[in-house]
């Protein structure tokens, strides 16, 4: 049965199973982040299929060879009872030979794939990310970072200042070094990377189109010299540039006057002896400009995980050790407990929008009032951060977001600041400490507070006095 009709039927009927698969594939509740990253991977290779399919499909309908038409005219005849009869001959004839021959339905392998999800697919999908990049949840562009402050006349910019600047061709990179060797490197780093990390953590982002959309804006830009960071394309005096050198002379005088020295004469044997194979200097240009371009729209695209890098960035700038190691381990117990049981699929009505409790449905509403979670506390010094609850509010004293916010503001973040909220209310007190003498350095000894194992709190000296003496 290996005809070209039947080939065309297999084709449709594997398209139809993909299309059936992708279907089953979107119903499944997907209720942590690695499980929607895994059921998009999953959608992506039965898309890839559906279009590989589609191209054979095509190349058969296009029938170059002529044996589809052939099959058609023979069962379409005269003699179509015995061309039917005589194909019914060859199947029997194969069974009849291979009488034990196993088939597994096609339909098999989407079934099996639906109920069969173990840990181990989710393993191959972890090695697809960096430990930074958490599962595909933020960017790790550490090392683009570290070639960053290598080149040469560029602003030395912190990592989180680099997770906001990175794509400002305009005014983070001088115009000096667009054309070197460096910069270029540096330029395709950061374009693979965007790019791998769209096919990674986005599979079903179409980039083609994006780049198709970019490329028309972009044409258009480049002949009127409107792309941003290469405005002075237009501008320049083609009559006083030099192409062995690479360099734009101001005036006429300086231009001829270096025609005559030894550098000028190295650099044009040189040019002379590429023989027109090298590239255009102009088109170097704008390869390079429809990089930057394209890197831009790629990290428009991927803004929502570059602000969530930064927040994360911030946060972990705010941990302190022991505080890194918990978070982490508590990573690993979300990551290993996935199972929930069945009410979690029933859909909760909550129409109060109240918080829910640790059995994930909402909390009483009297408890609600009583907690007073209905108050809202905001703090500027967080960023204006809103705080339901009076729990809440006095706990965030103490923690990272409050504490990165004291740390921006320069003042110590001390017990005497806790209920300061406004960060001209947090200056002012600030400025009081210091006219009074009262600073965080001359009460450190008292402010600091530790606790002993068995849960006794001192300040600072007392707890070293009696560590010193061994009595804890």
């Amino acid at each position: 049965m290996d005809n070209v009709l039947e080939r065309q039927r297999s084709a449709h009927e594997d398209n139809e199973r993909l299309e059936q698969a992708i279907v089953d594939q979107y119903m499944d509740d997907a209720k942590t982040h690695r499980e929607r990253l895994y059921n998009e991977h999953v959608v992506d290779k039965f898309l890839s299929r559906i279009a590989e399919k589609s191209q054979y499909l095509y190349d058969l309908y296009e029938d170059k060879s002529g044996l589809r038409q052939s099959e058609m005219e023979a069962l379409s005849g005269s003699s179509e009872f015995s061309e039917f009869y005589e194909r019914l001959k060859v199947i029997k004839e194969h069974h009849r030979k291979y009488p034990n021959e196993p088939v597994e339905p096609p339909e098999m392998e989407f079934i099996h794939l639906n109920q069969t999800k173990d840990e181990a697919d989710f393993e191959e999908l972890e090695k697809l990310f960096s430990g930074e990049e958490s599962f595909g949840r933020y960017l790790d562009l550490n090392t683009l970072h570290t070639l960053y402050i290598n080149l040469k006349g560029v602003k030395k910019l912190d990592y989180l200042q680099y997770l906001s600047e990175f794509d400002d061709f305009s005014h983070a990179y001088p115009k000096s070094i667009k054309t070197t060797e460096d910069y270029r490197n540096y330029l395709n780093a950061l374009f693979d990377y965007l790019y791998n990390f769209f096919r990674r953590a986005k599979p079903l982002f179409d980039l083609q189109a994006l780049e198709k959309k970019t490329r028309l804006g972009f044409d258009d830009e480049w002949k009127q010299g409107k792309v941003p960071g290469w405005e002075e394309i237009e501008t320049v005096d083609h009559n006083l540039f030099c192409p062995a050198c690479e360099k734009q002379f101001s005036k006429q005088t300086v231009y001829d006057a270096h025609l005559n020295g030894k550098k000028h004469i190295k650099a044009q044997k040189k040019l002379e002896g590429q023989n027109g194979n090298a590239e255009p200097r102009e088109d170097k240009r704008k390869a390079i400009a429809w990089k930057e371009i394209l890197i831009s729209k790629y990290a428009e695209a991927l803004s929502d995980f570059r602000e969530e890098s930064k927040s994360n960035v911030e946060r972990k700038q705010a941990l302190t050790d022991k505080e890194r190691i918990l978070e982490q381990e508590q990573e690993k117990v979300e990551i290993v407990d996935q199972d929930s049981d069945e009410d979690d699929d029933e859909k909760i009505y909550n129409p109060l929008k109240l918080p829910l409790g640790w059995d994930g449905k909402p909390i009483p509403y009297w408890l609600y009032k009583l907690h007073g979670l209905g108050v809202e506390y905001p703090c500027e010094i967080c960023g204006n951060y809103v705080y339901m609850g009076r729990k809440a509010f006095d706990k965030h004293f103490q923690e990272w977001r409050h504490a990165h916010g004291m740390r921006c503001l320069g003042i110590p973040n001390t017990r005497q600041f806790h209920e300061i909220t406004r960060i001209e209310d947090a200056y002012a007190l600030y400025e009081k400490q210091k006219k009074e003498g009262v600073t965080e350095e001359s009460k450190a000894d008292v402010v600091e507070e530790f606790e002993d194992s068995e849960g006794n709190v001192y300040n600072k000296k007392t707890y070293e006095d009696l560590k010193r003496q061994g009595i804890i």
